[in-house]
């Protein structure tokens, strides 16, 4: 029985911190003041007074524990009451997430063990069975482990009552955790629940079955008769940093399941770097809704001795940068008897799979492995990866090649998009000797082989994706009623994502918020910029992680580094929704070689970097601040040539902001949903500050959603490296919009570039160049460009005037599916600066294709080095290549920002980073991605 303590007023809070409800304790935190956070005409409406809390008698489980209450009460910047669990649950006991306005933590010391084993039935399938001894756990409550020893053990005559909510999820996850500290897989048990469903590991001659789960201490047993047992709800549950391996094949997962009957409610639940398999099944017939998997370190999904349950909407994503994995479905019956009765035979609807390159002797990334006789049904499931990682489907040899033949396991509307060549791993049936898995697969017209899917890093579909295609899946709710309708495959629909919000890594189950209330160390606290808003000051070097909640707004103090170079490494992270600004051209942000950003915003809060004007309301315009740069150790061909080691100052910065190196791969994190608006800043002619600078910025960062607008100098420059970005707009910016230099090999698709309106500054939509001294330098400047849109405006001076796209000194492009138009006055759409640059396209090494062109100068002529090109005709050269042409005016291609030309878009089947769009151009009316988080777009 659980010790009790009764908290009487205890605490004597005020009414603003006895508000504080925390969602994960703290990690979703309602701090919020209503206050639109894409900054500019904000509006604020400051939420009433909160009221006093109404239950002044509130009654703990387990024992105060003033030890971990007051570590966490100073890590966490409020008062926090950390409750100590017992061992055993043996009466009905409910953990509440806040009393009198106190967030309480539950922590548990070795097995938490709820109710005693005893077989139980349930005669109340719906909800909660009468008679089992019951864990409810209120929604925002965090219960946390301390080592692989710490687990919860849901009994057979038990239950689990956990039932979060989108904005409170329950997390268990470890004590690293709570305290901010560094988090990694197995710092803590896992969860295991156990029930009264047959298994085919329960005596044939129906004796009683009590089966030993894996993983936990002798006589924690499940199995029985009933498949429709109840163990309870499991309802936006996040299980973070858990799993420990006993031993091989004796190991506990982020969630066991033995036994667990369909009267068990699990919907919204996700295992995040766990250490051994994110869920298990072991028999059963359990259902499960909303499934998230992501960086687990064996298999995600792993089912055993006679499942036969259901999963619908289920994500699974292996850890990034080649990070620990297995296979997303490892699928077992029985190995010794793989025809044994009941037969494992679940269904799954709706599945998304991610694989990465992560590659050893003893297991590599794989997709779903189907083995030892288990019988499936998979439909409207999507599986892809990197080319390192391993096959998306394998049958193991014999039996189970066997039941595919015969119909046993089936695959419908399902897509294999992996591009390692080896979407199947084929092997032989014990009859069907000379089965191929393939051409098996294919057999059904409704399963595809798809080289490009137009998925997002985090396997959302794009509007033009095939995933959402009409008649791309199939409504699974035929198959049983368990199934929501459905008409597509994978687990998103392309409109709602509905991890947002609930999920770890998508706006949820954030525990460690370091303070929740106040600035995050490292920064101190200033005047309030707007007046209300808390706002904390950033400065100098930045050498631990740190994270930007939303809650605050924060100003940037001169040169603002993160990390050294390649030395003091740290993380910056940023919360959706949060604004960071500048009050000067002197102060702007430096990621330096060896760290990161993690700014990961949503359409519906991006992150916003911009100027105090606009924080204020005050008159808004270019220059107000510094800029963005990112530096990394991605090559570039500024670096030595003899191979010593590269450090090249980057444009705009004070000295020692050095990038370049040879890993065209680093990672310098990630930039999703990011606005930077009114930055830039001219030291001197060649020497400035841009929105966004990548300088040897390698390809494993994230670049995707961005927005430069109305910078001072260019929105984005590219000083070599290899990265990549999608969803990119440009707006209003005074000098170039896309610049490119020494190297860049990068690649780009779905960028729109809108010159100012009123005829504002601007000069040219691209301006490219490989190196000015030695134009065939080594490694050359050649990006690919797909989907790009540039609408020019009549800005001419003797200067600079608006123009498209300008390619010079040396570079070479690939560009495809552009549209490049303006307004009366613009300039040339297209120039080729004489010399080499003009000899490369001649020779075919630059290429142009299915593209319009609508200026009133669509073409600007110049000659090239060589004789033969010494007439050289641009015009005739650009309309000789694939499927380009040219048109009248603007209103012939656009409709606004909508392409509405019908030339045909280049197929880029076998290339896994571009889509197969169905549009030239950036944008089109049935894909407007730039909706409700971009600013300037009329």
């Amino acid at each position: 029985m659980q010790t009790q303590i009764t908290i009487k007023n205890i605490f004597k809070v005020s009414a603003i911190t006895a508000s504080l409800m925390l969602a994960g304790c703290g990690g979703d935190i309602n701090l919020e003041s209503n206050v639109d956070k894409s900054v500019g005409d904000t509006v604020t409406n400051n939420p009433s007074t909160p009221s006093t809390p109404t239950n002044p008698d509130v009654e703990l489980p387990g024992a105060p524990n003033a030890t971990l209450s007051a570590e966490l009460s100073a890590k966490l910047g409020i008062q926090v009451q950390v409750q100590q669990l017992g061992s055993e649950i043996s009466e009905d006991t409910t953990l509440i997430s806040n009393a009198n306005g106190v967030p309480v933590m539950y922590a548990i010391n070795g097995p938490l063990k709820v109710g005693s084993g005893v077989a139980a039935s349930s005669s109340n399938i719906n909800s909660v069975a009468e008679g089992k001894v019951s864990l409810t756990i209120e929604p925002g409550a965090v219960i946390f482990g301390q080592s692989g020893n710490d687990y919860v053990l849901v009994n057979r005559d038990a239950q689990i009552i956990a039932e979060g909510t989108k904005a409170q999820p329950i997390v268990f996850t470890s004590l690293q955790d709570v305290k901010g500290e560094e988090t990694a897989a197995g710092q803590w048990g896992g969860i295991v629940i156990l029930g009264n469903a047959p298994s085919n590991k329960c005596p044939s001659d129906g004796t009683e079955c009590a089966l030993q789960v894996e993983g936990v201490e002798e006589g924690a047993v499940f199995g029985g008769t009933n498949w429709e047992d109840s163990s309870g709800i499991l309802k936006y549950v996040v299980v973070k940093y858990a799993g420990y391996e006993i031993a091989p094949d004796n190991e506990l997962n982020g969630i066991t399941f033995g036994g667990v009957g369909s009267g068990t409610t699990v919907d919204y639940i996700q295992v995040h770097a766990n250490a051994d398999d994110g869920v298990e099944f072991f028999g059963g017939a359990v259902n499960v809704k909303h499934l998230v998997l992501t960086g687990n370190k064996d298999d995600s999904i792993d089912w055993d001795n006679g499942y036969k349950g259901m999963l619908q909407h289920v994500y699974v994503a292996h850890a990034e940068n080649k990070g620990e994995a297995n296979r997303a479905i490892e699928a077992d019956n029985d190995g010794k008897n793989p025809t044994k009765d009941p037969q494992s035979n679940p269904m799954i609807a709706n599945m998304t799979i991610i694989g990465n390159n992560f590659d050893t002797e003893d297991k590599d990334s794989e997709g779903i492995y189907l083995r030892e006789g288990t019988a499936a049904t998979i439909v409207n499931t999507v599986v892809t990866g990197p080319d390192g990682m391993g096959e998306c489907l394998e049958l193991e040899a014999g039996v189970t090649v066997d039941q595919a033949v015969a119909g046993k396991v089936v695959f419908e509307n399902t897509f294999m998009a992996c591009n390692n060549g080896e979407n199947f791993k084929s092997q032989a049936g014990d009859t069907n000797t000379d089965f191929d898995l393939q051409t098996w697969f294919l057999a059904n017209q409704t399963n595809m082989v798809k080289e490009s899917i137009s998925v997002s890093s985090t396997g959302v579909p794009s509007a033009n994706s095939a995933l959402v295609e009409d008649g791309a899946g199939q409504d699974a709710s035929a198959k049983d009623t368990f199934f929501d309708a459905t008409e597509y495959v994978g687990a998103f629909d392309g409109v709602n994502d509905w991890r947002e919000g609930w999920a770890y890594g998508f706006g949820g189950a954030e525990v460690s918020q370091a303070p929740i209330v106040g600035c995050p160390e490292g920064t101190s606290e200033i005047s309030p910029v707007d007046g209300f808003t808390r706002t904390c000051e950033i400065s100098g070097s930045i050498r631990e992680d740190m994270n930007l909640t939303a809650n605050n707004i924060y100003s940037l103090s001169g040169a603002v580094f993160v990390g050294g170079d390649n030395a003091n490494s740290a993380t910056l992270s940023v919360e959706a929704g949060a604004t960071i600004y500048g009050q000067s051209g002197n102060d702007y942000l430096v990621v330096s070689r060896g760290s990161k950003i993690e700014a990961n915003g949503t359409s519906s809060a991006p992150i916003t970097f911009t100027s105090s004007q606009d924080v204020t309301g005050a008159t808004t315009g270019s220059g107000q601040w510094g800029g963005i740069v990112l530096l990394g150790n991605a090559p570039s061909n500024k670096c030595p040539s003899d191979g010593s080691a590269c450090a090249l100052q980057v444009e705009g910065v004070e000295e020692g902001a050095v990038f370049g190196g040879t890993d065209a791969q680093d990672s310098s994190g990630t930039l999703r949903y990011v606005v930077v608006k009114h930055a830039g800043y001219e030291i001197a002619p060649d020497n400035e500050l841009n929105g966004i600078t990548f300088g040897g910025v390698g390809s494993n960062t994230v670049v995707e959603y961005i927005q430069v607008h109305e910078n001072a100098d260019d929105g984005i420059e590219f000083f070599g490296g290899t990265v990549n970005a999608k969803y990119v707009v440009l707006t209003a910016n005074k000098d170039d919009s896309v610049d490119w230099d020494n190297g860049f090999k990068g690649k780009l698709q779905y960028v729109l570039v809108k010159h100012a309106d009123e005829n504002g500054e601007a000069n040219r939509a691209i301006e490219a160049d490989n190196d000015g001294s030695n134009p065939g330098k080594q490694p050359q400047s050649n990006p690919t460009i797909a989907n790009m849109t540039i609408i020019g405006n009549g800005f001419d001076t003797s200067d600079k005037d608006s123009e498209g796209i300008y390619l010079r000194e040396g570079t070479r492009a690939q560009l495809h599916n552009f549209v490049v138009t303006g307004y009366d006055g613009m300039g040339e759409c297209l120039e080729l600066e004489s010399g080499l640059t003009v000899d490369q396209a001649a020779a075919g090494d630059t290429v142009i294709t299915n593209s319009v062109f609508a200026c009133g100068e669509n073409f600007k002529s110049q000659a090239g080095n060589e004789d033969a090109n010494a007439n050289f005709d641009l015009g005739a050269w650009v309309l000789g290549l694939s499927d380009n042409s040219t048109a009248a005016s603007m209103m012939d291609v656009l409709d606004g920002i909508y392409t509405i030309d019908a030339t045909q878009p280049k197929d880029f089947s076998g290339d896994s980073f571009f889509d197969n769009a169905d549009h030239i151009g950036a944008v089109s009316a049935d894909n407007d991605w730039t909706a409700g988080w971009t600013v300037g777009l009329k």
